[in-house]
């Protein structure tokens, strides 16, 4: 696969704070168009890996290319290429569902006919009619992850990365955000995405097992439990994450 075709590529990605190495050489190549998703437990490395892809935290060692822009060099310029949603709600839940649109809509320097043309866009794919003087704040988990997604997608990004979006999100809400996640897909926006949600990760293109900031395998979800012989990508992660546990005890 040409670096044209590939959305994000990384080559041995590390990060180490002190003496604790969070992501351990990581390699990855994501295809663009592709929903890539990072999967593993609360502290294996997977918002530390993205946050370096995005050019929010500077590696250790390793290179890394989105776009084929370098993400040390190249920060300011994969900030504008590509829409974050990080872990936390990170919008303001002071301003009304149409402020926050506002606001960020400005930090992306979208104005004029253009803003309102997106933002109508945005609101309608989000199902947020009828919510735009509603303050932030009185939203639900759910909506309030669909407002974060609307704002993230404002400047019409070439990639979508999002930081376990759905955490604490009810079912019904997280598969309505999966279906939005899908049709952008499919109008060619390529996603990364992290979760430790099985269900999510097997209507992923391709993942990535991630435990202890190792990537321990990846590939389609199909090929991964064919390869293992087994029948849900739980039970492969089990397997891969208890193989890891008793190569690190000898």
């Amino acid at each position: 696969m040409t670096k044209r075709e590939l959305a994000i590529e990384c080559r041995d990605l590390s990060k180490k704070f002190g003496d604790h190495m969070a992501v351990d050489q990581i390699s990855l190549s994501i295809p663009k168009g592709a929903i890539y998703g990072f999967l593993g437990p609360n502290g294996s490395g997977k918002s530390t890996t993205i946050r370096m892809i995005c050019g929010l935290m500077t590696p250790t060692s390793g290179q890394g290319r989105v776009l084929d822009y370098d993400i040390v060099k190249d920060t300011e310029i994969i900030k504008h290429q590509i829409g974050y949603m990080s872990q936390r709600f990170s919008l303001y839940e002071d301003l009304t569902v149409r402020e926050n649109l506002d606001f960020y809509a400005g930090i992306y320097g979208l104005g004029g006919q253009l803003a309102e043309d997106r933002k109508q866009e945005l609101i309608r794919m989000a199902g947020l009619e009828g919510r735009e003087n509603q303050l932030a704040s009185s939203l639900s988990g759910g909506w309030k992850q669909r407002l974060a997604l609307s704002c993230a997608l404002l400047h019409e990004p070439d990639i979508l990365i999002l930081d376990e979006p759905t955490a604490g999100v009810d079912p019904v809400s997280r598969r309505i955000f999966w279906s939005v996640i899908r049709t952008l897909a499919v109008k060619g926006i390529s996603i990364l995405v992290s979760t430790h949600y099985m269900d999510e990760a097997e209507t992923c293109d391709r993942i990535g097992f991630i435990f202890f900031g190792k990537l321990l395998v990846e590939g389609t979800p199909q090929d991964l439990k064919e390869k293992y012989g087994l029948s849900s990508l739980e039970e492969v992660f089990v397997y891969l994450v208890q193989q890891e546990e008793r190569s690190q005890s000898r």
